[in-house]
C-alpha cells in the first residue's frame, strides 16, 4: 500500500490540510521541517486510523482534536467538534485499510536496556500490543523482537535440520550485514537466558562480547530499527511504514547510511514515511534515493491556519537550499565563510589543496579566533588580485548571498614607488568599498614590530637586543624591512639558521587581541 492523498481537518493544530502525492506516489515520503511544524501529527493521524483495526490504545480526543485544544487554551474560534472520520481521510493505492496498513516507530524512545530473564511465547506480529499508540508514547518493541529471535533459533534447532551455528549465522547474518554498513558493529552472541545473559552481545574492532546496554545511544537506535524492520516486514508487506525522527542520536554520516539500508529492507509495494530534519537523510534523498522519494517541505509556510494543500517539492536548487537551511539553520553559513578576503601571494594551492600564499597564512593565523567566519585567500600579485576578486564578486555573491568579498593590499601598491599615507587614502576614496590597504608598508612591518619580537623572545626564553633593534628600525611604518630576517634573528639572539617563512609564521601565531599590532591590523581590514 502507498498513500496518495491525506486530508486532516480540525485535527490537532491543523485547520484543513491536504497532502497530495499524486497518482503515482513514490516509495519514500520525507516530511521535512523545523520543530513544531506538524510532522509528528501526520503519524498520529495514521495511528488514529489504525485504532479502527487495533483493539488497544487511545490517547484521547483532547490530544487529537483542535476543538478541544482551543477549548483547553481558552480560545474563542468557531471550530467544529472532533469527529474522527471527518477529521482524517486517506486515499491510497489499496481500496481499504486493515490492521497491517500502517506500522509506526516513534521518535528516540527506544529500549535503553535489555534484560530478559525467561523465554516466553510471543503473540503473532499483527496481534502484539507492544507498539506505541502515538508519537509521544514509549517504544518498547526490542524486547519482544529479542524473544522472536530466540524463539526462531530454538524452533529451527529442534527441527534438527540445521546445526546450532548454522541457525545462529542465518538469524544474525542479515542483521550484521546491515549493521556493518551503518555503524561497524556486529552481533556476536544472542545471549543465554538460562545462564542469566538475556540480552544481545556485540563486537566492534577489538572489543568482543560486550552487552547491548554498553552500546551508545546512536548504536542502540540503529540496532533497534534494523532488527525491528527485518522481523516485522515479513508480515507488514502491504504497509505504510512510518519512522519519526530516527536521526536524533546519530551523526550525519550514519544517518545517510541508515536511510539507504532502511530502504533496502522495505518491500517495494510498501511506502516509507520519514519525519526528519536530518542533513544526512536529506543528502541520501537528494542523491542515492532521489528517484524513489518525494519531499514534503513544511518549512515553506504556515500549514496550520486555514485551508492549504502541500505537494512534493520540485527538486530544484532553491528548494533544496531552503530545506537544508531548515535542517541546520543556515547551511550556507556552515559551508562557506561570511567573509572572504583576497590578499597578495601565491594563488596556486598546495598539493593537498591548502593555502600556499604567505600573507593569507599570516592573516588566517592572526584572526582565526575572533574572526573564525573569515577566510583569507591569496590571489596573486597586485593586478591579479583586482581581476580575481572581481570574478569572485560576480560569481560567489550569486551563489552565497551572505558572503562579503574584500580585497586587501600592502601599501606598496605603486609597483615599488613610494606610496604615502595620503596616496593610501586617495586609493581607498577612489575604489569600491570592499578594498582595503595596510597602514604599514608590508605585512613584515607588523611581524617585526618591537612588540611582537619582544613577546616572541619572552616566550622562547631569548634575550631581545633592544638597542640593536632601535638602531636599525627607524620607521616601522614605512621602512622596507622584508628582506632583513637574518638581522632580526640576531636581534632575538637566535644562533642557528632558520627558515625565513616559518619564523615569520611563528611570529604571526603569537599576535593576540590585546596587542597594538593586532588592533591596527584589525582596524585596517575590518572597519
Amino acid at each position: 500500500m502507498r498513500i496518495k492523498k491525506i486530508r486532516l481537518k480540525q485535527f490537532k493544530r491543523f485547520d484543513d490540510l491536504t497532502i497530495d502525492l499524486g497518482d503515482d506516489p513514490k516509495k519514500i515520503v520525507a516530511v521535512v521541517g523545523p520543530n513544531g511544524c506538524g510532522k509528528s501529527s501526520i503519524f498520529d493521524a495514521f495511528e488514529e486510523k489504525l485504532k479502527d483495526y487495533r483493539n488497544y490504545g487511545n490517547e484521547g480526543a483532547e490530544f487529537l482534536s483542535k476543538a478541544m485544544y482551543y477549548e483547553e487554551a481558552g480560545g474563542d474560534a468557531e471550530i467544529q467538534p472532533y469527529n474522527k472520520h471527518q477529521a482524517i481521510t486517506i486515499e491510497g493505492t489499496s481500496d481499504s485499510l486493515s490492521r497491517k496498513s500502517f506500522y509506526i516507530r516513534t521518535a528516540y524512545r527506544f529500549t535503553s536496556k535489555l534484560n530478559v530473564k525467561q523465554l516466553q511465547a510471543t503473540p503473532k506480529i499483527l496481534e502484539t500490543k507492544d507498539e506505541p499508540i502515538s508519537s509521544i508514547a514509549l517504544d518498547s518493541r526490542l524486547q519482544s523482537n529479542y524473544h522472536r529471535l530466540l524463539g526462531s533459533s530454538y524452533d529451527e534447532f529442534f527441527k534438527g535440520e540445521k546445526t546450532g551455528s548454522e541457525v545462529r549465522e542465518e538469524l544474525i547474518g542479515d542483521i550484521n550485514a546491515i549493521l556493518k554498513n551503518v555503524i561497524d558493529v556486529e552481533i556476536s552472541d544472542l545471549g543465554d537466558i538460562l545462564a542469566g545473559r538475556g540480552q544481545l552481545f556485540f563486537k566492534k574492532e577489538h572489543s568482543v562480547n560486550f552487552p547491548y546496554s554498553n552500546l551508545s545511544s546512536g548504536e542502540k537506535e540503529v540496532v533497534d530499527i534494523i532488527i525491528d524492520l527485518l522481523i516485522k516486514t515479513k508480515e507488514y508487506n502491504e504497509t505504510v511504514i512510518c519512522i519519526d525522527e530516527p536521526e536524533l542520536h546519530l551523526n550525519t554520516a550514519v544517518q545517510r547510511k541508515l536511510l539507504i539500508e532502511i530502504e533496502k529492507l522495505i518491500p517495494d509495494n510498501c511506502q516509507l514515511w520519514v519525519a526528519t530534519h536530518s542533513i544526512g537523510f536529506l543528502r541520501a534523498l537528494q542523491e542515492e534515493l532521489k528517484d524513489k522519494s518525494q519531499v514534503l517541505d513544511f518549512s515553506e509556510k504556515d500549514y496550520f491556519t486555514g485551508e492549504s494543500v502541500i505537494k512534493p517539492i520540485v527538486p530544484s536548487r532553491a528548494n533544496w537550499q531552503r530545506i537544508f537551511n531548515t535542517a541546520l539553520e543556515d547551511l550556507t553559513g556552515l559551508l562557506s565563510p561570511k567573509r572572504i578576503i583576497y590578499c597578495e601571494g601565491r594563488s596556486e594551492p598546495a598539493v593537498s589543496g591548502g593555502e600556499r600564499g604567505f600573507d593569507a597564512k599570516v592573516f588566517n593565523n592572526i584572526f582565526t579566533t575572533k574572526y573564525n567566519d573569515t577566510l583569507f585567500v591569496s590571489s596573486g600579485g597586485n593586478t591579479e588580485l583586482d581581476q580575481r576578486s572581481e570574478i569572485a564578486l560576480a560569481i560567489l555573491t550569486k551563489v552565497f548571498t551572505d558572503v562579503a568579498i574584500l580585497v586587501l593590499k600592502d601599501r606598496d601598491i605603486s609597483s615599488g614607488r613610494i606610496t604615502s599615507q595620503e596616496d593610501r587614502r586617495r586609493y581607498l576614496d577612489n575604489n569600491p568599498d570592499n578594498h582595503r590597504v595596510l597602514m604599514r608598508w608590508e605585512i613584515e612591518n607588523y611581524l617585526f614590530d618591537r612588540e611582537v619580537l619582544e613577546k616572541y623572545c619572552q616566550i622562547e626564553g631569548l634575550n631581545f637586543d633592544g638597542n640593536s633593534y632601535d638602531q636599525f628600525v627607524t620607521d616601522i611604518i614605512n621602512q622596507d624591512i622584508k628582506g632583513e630576517v637574518a638581522r632580526f634573528r640576531n636581534i632575538c639572539g637566535i644562533n642557528t639558521n632558520i627558515s625565513s617563512e616559518i619564523f615569520k609564521l611563528n611570529l604571526s601565531k603569537i599576535i593576540t587581541e590585546d596587542m597594538q599590532v593586532y588592533k591596527e591590523l584589525e582596524d585596517c581590514i575590518f572597519t
